[in-house]
């Protein structure tokens, strides 16, 4: 339905683009040919022949284009604010309208009148020739009809294209991102502040393009949504400079975040739901739910491609039944024990180590291999031993969160990584893993009824994926809320590539050592 009301909106954009182009003297379908368009616009505003390129940088093209549009309409003589408004945001109603008003002309009639001068001159003999007279028409009528604009009209149409600009670099190019929680200790620390490419990977057209500039999902001060779904566009990327690669840092939108609890976003909604059950999390908590691009943002380490193998076994993953990455700086968590004197939990604080103490002697620590190998050389510390789950044992809130699978976060799998065109049976053992990616990412109603499983209505025995999903995980194996949670992330949920912190602050520093200054414009990998 949307689709269909866009299509139409466009036509008739379109009809009102061609009166205007026959207006100004040239062949109303000139006015609708992509690039030929602007070209033409070019000529008749006095643009350098190069700028016409720009038209094919991405995010670059957005700004030449509407200049070169807006340009145009100006020829007209629609110079007011207001104006260039209509123009922008409703072409399918001001467009048609000028095309059909006989008060309106191209450039107050300078150039019809400057046309028939020079075709009586014989200086005509080519559309270019007809092109130089309408752009020296329009340099005229400027110099002619000069526009000053006002303070406030100054000052409103900074902030309209400051807005509009930063608008567009965040969603297509670059966005600013804050680590919030230790999930990639050491990698990335609570304070971090970085830099994620939209260019990467491809930016993604907004499913809810009409949202409240610089906010994510709730209005700042007020709260409340921050985005209408009046408007919902299907997933499309455009074209990017690489795929994700394996063990690349990655942002995206966190897959469980489809429904919240709004008092208590820290914790997914569907654990609250298996720890209080739906009711009670109703009647406690308000539920939102989310599209795609308005869910919260997640950054984790892609270690599972579309159609890998994955498990864990004694805390080690294992990618396609080989050992997989482990970052340098990957920490595991520790149960220190010490005499009476203690840790010095400063020290370790000032190093981004977390620590917490259990009882007095006794501390639980996350650490990367080469910092326990400097803690348990200490002369103070008594022992020191590796936390890890058994074999068998269900962990609570592990994937795929069903009793068959007796998984926790340190055992789990194998199981196979959806692929896009991968097919996949469907059965008792399999729908756990796959029925959410089937029903919620790719949107098909899957119920079981005593004789079987149908699909969209249909009994089936199989399901054909339509898109690719990956394994996310922190390296903080011990303190992150990962996939060994939630599960599969689609490609649609993907943001970006993590490029590098353009600052560090550390809470827990005094004076000028609140910024960590090593890792001011540090590369992530």
């Amino acid at each position: 339905m949307i689709l269909n009301i866009f299509i139409v909106l466009t036509i008739i954009s379109g009809y009102g683009f061609w009166l205007l182009f026959e207006k100004a003297g040239r062949r109303g379908w000139e006015g609708i040919i992509p690039i030929y368009s602007q070209w033409i616009q070019a000529r008749m505003t006095g643009r350098p022949y190069w700028y016409i390129g720009l038209l094919l940088i991405p995010i670059v093209n957005i700004f030449v284009f509407y200049n070169l549009y807006l340009d145009f309409i100006h020829g007209f003589g629609k110079r007011r604010f207001w104006e260039n408004c209509a123009a922008v945001l409703f072409p399918f109603i001001v467009l048609p309208w000028w095309g059909n008003d006989s008060d309106v002309v191209f450039l107050n009639g300078l150039a019809a009148k400057n046309m028939k001068v020079a075709r009586a001159e014989g200086k005509i003999t080519t559309k270019a020739s007809e092109l130089d007279v309408t752009q020296a028409a329009y340099q005229e009528y400027k110099a002619k009809y000069p526009y000053k604009k006002s303070m406030l009209r100054e000052w409103a149409d900074a902030i309209v294209f400051a807005t509009v600009a930063a608008t567009l670099i965040r969603g297509f190019l670059l966005e600013a991102f804050m680590i919030p929680s230790g999930s990639m200790q050491q990698i990335l620390l609570i304070g971090d502040y970085l830099f994620v490419s939209k260019l990467n990977y491809g930016p993604r057209i907004p499913n809810t393009p009409i949202a409240f500039p610089f906010a994510h999902h709730t209005m700042p001060v007020f709260g409340g949504k921050a985005f209408s779904e009046l408007i919902k566009l299907p997933y499309k990327r455009l074209p990017g400079f690489q795929e994700i690669k394996r063990n690349d840092v990655v942002v995206f939108n966190a897959p469980a975040g489809d429904t919240v609890a709004v008092e208590n976003q820290d914790i997914p909604y569907y654990d609250l739901v298996r720890a209080m059950g739906a009711e009670a999390v109703q009647q406690q908590f308000t539920i939102q739910t989310r599209p795609v691009d308005k869910r919260e943002h997640l950054i984790k380490r892609c270690v599972g491609m579309p159609g890998d193998k994955i498990s864990m076994k004694e805390g080690v993953l294992f990618v396609n039944d080989q050992p997989g990455f482990v970052a340098p700086e990957s920490q595991m968590d520790y149960i220190v024990m010490t005499d009476a004197t203690g840790l010095d939990e400063q020290r370790l604080r000032d190093m981004g180590i977390e620590i917490a103490q259990v009882q007095p002697g006794v501390y639980r620590i996350f650490l990367t291999k080469e910092q326990a190998n400097m803690v348990k050389s200490w002369s103070n510390v008594k022992s020191m031993q590796m936390i890890l789950e058994k074999s068998g044992v269900a962990q609570e809130n592990t994937f795929p969160n069903d009793p068959q699978y007796q998984w926790n976060y340190d055992n789990f799998g194998p199981f196979v990584i959806p692929r896009k065109g991968m097919t996949v049976p469907l059965n008792a053992q399999t729908l756990p893993l796959y029925g959410r990616a089937i029903r919620v990412y790719e949107g098909n109603n899957l119920e079981k009824r005593a004789d079987g499983l149908y699909l969209n209505g249909s009994k089936v025995d199989s399901y054909t994926f339509k898109m690719d999903y990956y394994w996310m995980m922190g390296d903080n194996r011990h303190n992150s809320l990962d996939a060994r949670d939630w599960g599969f992330v689609p490609e649609d949920h993907i943001v970006g590539k993590a490029l590098f912190t353009w600052m560090s602050w550390n809470a827990d520093g005094n004076g000028l050592s609140k910024i960590r200054w090593n890792r001011i414009f540090k590369g992530i990998h």
